[in-house]
C-alpha cells in the first residue's frame, strides 16, 4: 500500500515540538506522506511564544491550492488558525476541495499560556467544526466552544463533549489530561449518542514536556483513519504510538 497523503494546515514551529513541524513528524511515524501549509509563523520554544506574524490570506489561499492541484490529499489536519480571516480561508478551501477526512485540532492557547486564537475568531472556530470529521479539543478549548467553564470531572467534560458533538454534527475527541489525579482518559463522543462511542483510559505519564502533544496527537489520528476503518481504532492506534 502507498502511504496516505496528510495535509497539515497549521503554525510553524521552530523549536520543532508543536504546530507543522510536530505534526510533519507524527504524521511520518505514523506511516504517513505529509504535506504543510503554513498559516502562521511564530516565535517560540517550549517554554513560551514570543511573537506570531501572519502571513496574508491570499498568500495561503495560494499554499493551499497549489497542493491540492498537483496531490491527492487523503486526509487534513488542521491546527493553529490564528485570525477569523485565516478560518474563513481555510472553510473555502475546505468545502471546494472535500477531503475524505479532515482532523480539526482547535489551537487556542500554548501550554505556557499565550494566545494562538484571536478572541474574536472564537465563533469562526467554532463554525468550522462543522466543517471537520473528528474535533480533538483539550478541556480548555473544550469550555470555549460550549461557552461553558472548564470542566473540574470526567463526567463534566464527557457532558461537554456530547454537547459539541450534537451543535455542530461531528464527532470529539474529548481528551482528559487537564483533570487532576493519575489517570488521563480520552473518550470518542459521536452526535446523538447518550454515551461514548469508545472511551480510552491511561495512566498520566510524570512529565513536564507536554508541548505539542495535543499537535501530534490529532496529526496521528487523521493519519491512521487513513489506514484503519473506524476513527475509535485511529484514535486507539494513534495513542499506542503516542505513549510508546
Amino acid at each position: 500500500m502507498r502511504p496516505p497523503r496528510v495535509l497539515s494546515i497549521a503554525g510553524s514551529d521552530p523549536s520543532g515540538g508543536a504546530g507543522i513541524q510536530a505534526d510533519l513528524k507524527s504524521i511520518a511515524a505514523n506511516g504517513g506522506y505529509g504535506m504543510a501549509v503554513i498559516t502562521a509563523l511564530t516565535a517560540q520554544n517550549t517554554t513560551g511564544v514570543e511573537a506570531i506574524h501572519v502571513p496574508p490570506s491570499g498568500f495561503l489561499a495560494q499554499q493551499l491550492d497549489a497542493v491540492s492541484s498537483d496531490i491527492e490529499i487523503d486526509a487534513v489536519k488542521v491546527g493553529m488558525l490564528f485570525t477569523e480571516q485565516v478560518i474563513h480561508t481555510v472553510g473555502c478551501w475546505l468545502a471546494e476541495a472535500r477531503p475524505s477526512i479532515v482532523v480539526l485540532d482547535p489551537v487556542m492557547v500554548a501550554a505556557s499560556g499565550a494566545r494562538l486564537l484571536n478572541p474574536e475568531a472564537e465563533r469562526a472556530l467554532h463554525e468550522l467544526c462543522g466543517a471537520a470529521d473528528l474535533v480533538t479539543p483539550n478541556l480548555p478549548e473544550l469550555a470555549v466552544l460550549t461557552r461553558t467553564t472548564e470542566a473540574t470531572s470526567w463526567a463534566a467534560a464527557l457532558n461537554q463533549a456530547q454537547r459539541l458533538a450534537d451543535t455542530v454534527g461531528t464527532n470529539v475527541l474529548v481528551k482528559g489530561g487537564h483533570l487532576p489525579g493519575p489517570e488521563a482518559p480520552d473518550a470518542l463522543v459521536e452526535p446523538g449518542m447518550l454515551c461514548p462511542v469508545a472511551q480510552f483510559a491511561a495512566v498520566r505519564v510524570p512529565t513536564e514536556n507536554t508541548h505539542g502533544t495535543g499537535c501530534s496527537l490529532s496529526a496521528a489520528v487523521a493519519t491512521q483513519r487513513c489506514l484503519t476503518d473506524s476513527w475509535a481504532a485511529a484514535v486507539g492506534a494513534a495513542k499506542d504510538w503516542l505513549v510508546a
